[in-house]
């Protein structure tokens, strides 16, 4: 899954519209639901018709573009950015503040479709969701789905036979944190993506087996999340925080148990280091207890720079830390780390399958506080290991997980979905 960790969003990358769970059919009672589920109606055709001999995709389940919000909206942008300069006409559904008619406009070769949405949180999202299958299914282009969340309302292009790739994200349900409830929503909304998907996405080996307990293996394929090589970057946003280029330690990650803060603010705190430890994420300690024992654990050398959105200040974090820290037990391919090797930096993460798999075995790993307080011993006081860490990071990079290798998978097999007559689509205002 991308789960938490920067991208354009940077301390919440991976967030992935979180706190925005879905509703299950019809319990909003709007309008909307009610027209797509149980009187279907067949859409005039406009009288504009646009022929175009380029192949069609149209990508749901994001924000939209630009990316500002986190993984799946980064992809979103990556991979659609890499299909229109394959050739393809790239349609972006778009979450827009209001009320009105859709609209459309272009961003960097990227038509725009902006549907407005008054509503907040996750019933906004549920909405938005909604109002994109209906539009979405005024047409048979190729659609492709980043994540499940309302997964049931693609039924509604499955039953429209209109060919759809979706993007199964990471195993959301099981995390306890959203409660049983929210949890026994996403799970029946995986289960619907898993069954109308004509094709499933996993981001990572691991995500891709689990995905053959839901469907049948021909239909799934696993691509990873990317990130672009960073060789330099501007030292002015690191020196303005207070912090010396590469003086310091980098966690950038949402402040929550199943990311092992707390593990690595202990091992770090253990001792007097030479280095300081950069904090990224907002922490109430005085509304949420975990983040309390957060900083109870600090020593005076962990620095807590609250939630930092600009990627231009983010990105100079990552490339000037000495060492990134990534404690993320649950999901897939997770974009920090992906984005922390492609910057170059040494890692030590948490030692589960997901991140030794992404990482790979020239990066140091920790189950315990204990273990960061001694790997942290053992590599910052090896100048030698560090840059060995460091030219892995950027070799395993550059093996599969660049945007460029990302997207021109996604376009391989986007291309198996595409409709047999794609010279022609209809637009409808």
């Amino acid at each position: 899954m991308m789960a938490d960790g920067g991208s354009a969003t940077a301390v919440s990358g991976d967030q992935r519209r979180e706190n925005n769970v879905p509703f299950i059919g019809y319990q909003l009672g709007y309008r909307e639901v009610t027209s797509l589920t149980t009187h279907p109606t067949t859409p005039k055709k406009s009288k504009r018709v646009r022929t175009d001999d380029r192949p069609t995709v149209r990508i749901l389940g994001t924000h939209g573009v630009p990316a500002n919000y986190g993984g799946f909206e980064t992809a979103a942008e990556k991979v659609g950015l890499h299909l229109a300069a394959a050739g393809w006409r790239v349609i972006v559904y778009c979450q827009r503040a209001g009320r009105g008619k859709i609209t459309h406009d272009e961003w960097r070769g990227l038509e725009r479709v902006n549907v407005p949405v008054d509503l907040p949180g996750w019933r906004g999202t549920s909405l938005f969701d909604l109002k994109c299958v209906k539009h979405a299914s005024k047409f048979n282009d190729l659609c492709l789905v980043f994540g499940y969340n309302t997964g049931i309302f693609n039924t509604w292009q499955r039953l429209k036979k209109i060919p759809m790739v979706i993007n199964m994200d990471g195993i959301e349900w099981s995390r306890a944190r959203w409660g049983l409830a929210k949890q026994t929503i996403l799970y029946i909304n995986e289960r619907f993506s898993a069954a109308v998907g004509d094709h499933l996405i996993a981001d990572h080996p691991e995500i891709e087996k689990y995905l053959w307990s839901r469907a049948p293996k021909r239909k799934i394929t696993m691509i990873a999340y990317g990130a672009d090589e960073v060789l330099e970057a501007d030292e002015a946003p690191v020196r303005s925080l207070g912090l010396e280029p590469g003086g310091y330690l980098s966690l950038i990650c949402r402040p929550i148990p199943e990311n092992s803060i707390l593990e690595v603010v202990q091992g770090f705190s253990a001792r007097k280091r030479n280095f300081k430890l950069a904090v990224l994420g907002e922490y109430l300690p005085d509304v949420d207890d975990y983040h309390r024992q957060v900083l109870e654990a600090a020593s005076d050398d962990v620095v807590f720079l609250g939630a930092v959105f600009d990627p231009d200040v983010v990105q100079p974090l990552r490339f000037h830390s000495v060492m990134y820290m990534h404690g993320h037990t649950v999901g897939g391919t997770n974009p920090s780390l992906v984005e922390a090797l492609g910057a170059g930096n040494p890692v030590l993460a948490h030692g589960n399958a997901y991140n030794r798999w992404t990482a790979g075995e020239d990066q140091a790993y920790f189950r315990t506080s204990e273990d960061v307080a001694t790997k942290l011993d053992e590599i910052l006081e090896s100048p030698e290991r560090l840059v060995q860490m460091s030219a892995a990071a950027r070799e395993r990079h550059r093996s599969g997980l660049t945007w460029q290798q990302v997207g021109e998978q996604y376009r391989t097999l986007l291309d198996r979905y595409l409709p047999q007559d794609t010279k022609q689509s209809v637009r409808k205002d």
